[in-house]
């Protein structure tokens, strides 16, 4: 007879049905934990590209240094990650994956925890581990007092006797499947209080100098990133003054030279119609006050500068933070002046806590404490463009619309001022003087009204694991017929001392029938 080909045809899927299929393909374990890997991955980003969230200076300083890089990431919102629209796409369907993956298994662990063990399998040599032996003792005592042995060990138990034998059967090891269903769970709780904390709460950032002060406002704060239901209203009002900023650096060990080893702000710290109070913050020791969480993210120097128009009026005093550029806080300011002197001026300051010069005659910092420090100035005329209604960074100068005075390309040498110094500045449009260095410091203002809640479930999570891992899944059964009692045993998943238990269970019940 010949074979006759056939085609299967599959059915078409409604609507409806495509939908079941989707909803069964989000909701198996393989595409959570795929997820789960990918909300990882998507994190990295994060961790190498400065965020507007945390890092609003280092944001800006990764603009001037990448001009064309930077607008294409900010298209694709590298620079804000964690509020992204695919990173909060893969979060929310890993949070509805969890979701469908527990709820039925909570109904299926639930309806195993109410059903009865299975009955006793009518041959033991075909169990993973088995063992046998004879006792004069009557089956009806072998049996009772196998029960007696099985509850004290914990075991469910559900007995099926017939005419020629007496069988126990016997399982424990459910909290193992509870232990599972609680950690995802909460890892859904993590879920739950990561999303309403990060929309109740907020993150700020200011930069303050010693002997300045902020105001917990929202007007005060460089940056800020309010929650979805946040209000101001919500901002505790006190205030914090820099009071020192103090740095350690290693001295003794030749290979680490200028490293730093702490860090300590000593600020005061007041709430309203309240007395000051002296507080530190550290770096990984935040202050808690007000129901927010003050952290130290950065430092760095703050020169003040004095300018004058030719008739000698001040017309700019102010103390300026520059951004780090190494690890010896070479630094690197902006002055504009758009009022006050004949054009409009902008001074791109360069600030060397020890200066030093190389073989080029270039100079740079040698070490960061301040040992020798030096300002230097390139000054700039022309339009600082901030008439045009654009906002513009103050850590950043537009020179597109500008002449450069002074510095390489020029006729003139950049302004050179040590501290108490005043120089001229070019065609004799006034003077600028270097008047001292005071430290800085970059301060995030953090509230998370569900941080509590988010450790609470991390916790539950990290012990129901390990609750699971260490309780094994078993089920045993114990039959008597006549002077003969077998015990037989079953794990589910791989469990290498399985035969171990099985020869302690008969060592037991052996002495429990005086064999």
């Amino acid at each position: 007879m010949s074979p006759q080909s056939e085609t299967v045809t599959n059915p078409r899927l409604s609507p409806v049905g495509w939908l079941r299929w989707f909803w069964r393909q989000l909701t198996s374990m393989r595409t959570a934990l795929l997820l789960l890997l990918l909300l990882a991955i998507a994190a990295i980003p994060g961790s190498l590209v400065p965020q507007r969230s945390s890092d609003p200076n280092g944001v800006t300083q990764y603009f001037a240094d990448n001009k064309d890089l930077a607008p294409v990431l900010d298209k694709l919102q590298l620079f804000d990650v964690y509020s992204s629209a695919w990173f909060s796409a893969i979060y929310l369907l890993l949070f509805v994956s969890l979701i469908g993956c527990v709820v039925p298994r909570v109904a299926y662990h639930w309806n195993a925890l109410r059903s009865a063990p299975p009955r006793t399998p009518s041959n033991f040599s075909r169990l993973p581990a088995s063992e046998s032996f004879d006792t004069n003792t009557d089956p009806a005592i072998s049996i009772d007092r196998a029960r007696a042995l099985l509850r004290r060990q914990g075991y469910r138990i559900a007995r099926y006797d017939s005419k020629t034998r007496l069988t126990l059967s016997a399982e424990r090891g459910y909290a193992r499947e509870t232990g599972n269903l609680v950690f995802h769970s909460a890892l859904v709780g993590v879920l739950v209080a990561v999303g309403l904390g990060g929309g109740a709460g907020f993150a700020g950032q200011r930069v303050i100098y010693e002997g300045q002060a902020f105001a917990n406002t929202l007007l005060a704060y460089d940056s800020f990133n309010p929650g979805r239901f946040f209000s101001p209203s919500e901002l505790t009002p006190y205030t914090v003054r820099l009071d020192s900023f103090t740095t350690v650096y290693e001295e003794k060990n030749p290979n680490a030279i200028g490293q730093p080893t702490d860090y300590t702000a000593k600020v005061t710290v007041q709430l309203k119609d309240q007395a000051p109070e002296a507080k530190v913050i550290k770096v990984n020791e935040p202050l808690r006050y007000g129901n927010t969480d003050i952290y130290l993210l950065g430092n760095g120097y703050a020169p003040q500068v004095t300018v004058r128009n030719p008739a000698g009026e001040v017309i700019f005093t102010d103390t300026i933070p520059f951004l780090p550029q190494d690890k010896n806080l070479t630094s690197v300011g902006v002055v504009k002046l758009p009022d006050g002197l004949s054009d409009q001026l902008g001074l791109v300051g360069f600030f060397y806590p020890t200066v030093s010069k190389g073989h080029s005659g270039a100079f740079f910092s040698m070490y960061p404490d301040l040992i020798d420090p030096v300002l230097t100035f390139n000054v700039w005329k022309g339009d600082l463009g901030l008439n045009e209604g654009v906002p513009r960074s103050v850590y950043s100068l537009d020179t597109s619309k500008m002449t450069k005075l002074t510095g390489q390309k020029t006729d003139l040498a950049s302004l050179e001022l040590k501290p108490g110094d005043t120089v001229d500045l070019p065609e004799g449009l006034g003077t600028v003087t270097f008047d001292g260095v005071k430290r800085f410091v970059s301060l995030d203002i953090h509230n998370d009204p569900a941080q509590g809640w988010v450790l609470f479930f991390a916790l539950l999570a990290l012990g129901s694991l390990l609750f699971s891992l260490f309780i094994p899944r078993r089920r045993v059964w114990i039959a008597v017929t006549g002077s003969k009692v077998e015990v037989g045993a079953l794990a589910r998943g791989d469990d290498p001392t399985l035969d171990a238990r099985v020869a302690e269970l008969v060592t037991a019940l052996r002495t429990e029938l005086g064999t």
